[in-house]
């Protein structure tokens, strides 16, 4: 079972994955500086983020057709 920390992060869209032995880590601006790939902590950083944002799926458009 995870924590409540590792599932915010989860859910949260500055969430990197994990790439080229990179391991998950956190993609804010403000916060990846810091924290950097190999040292991120989401029980350290995660349960009172200000910069939490809830990841969302993208909504597919309607196509209308050339408009010209």
């Amino acid at each position: 079972m995870v924590s409540a920390a590792v599932e915010r992060f989860r859910s949260c869209r500055w969430r990197k994955a994990a790439e080229n032995g990179m391991p998950e880590c956190c993609g804010h601006r403000d916060v990846l500086p810091i924290t950097g790939a190999n040292g991120f902590d989401p029980e350290a950083w995660c349960p009172g983020c200000a910069f939490y944002k809830l990841r969302r799926t993208p909504k597919k458009r309607e196509y209308f057709g050339d408009r010209y």
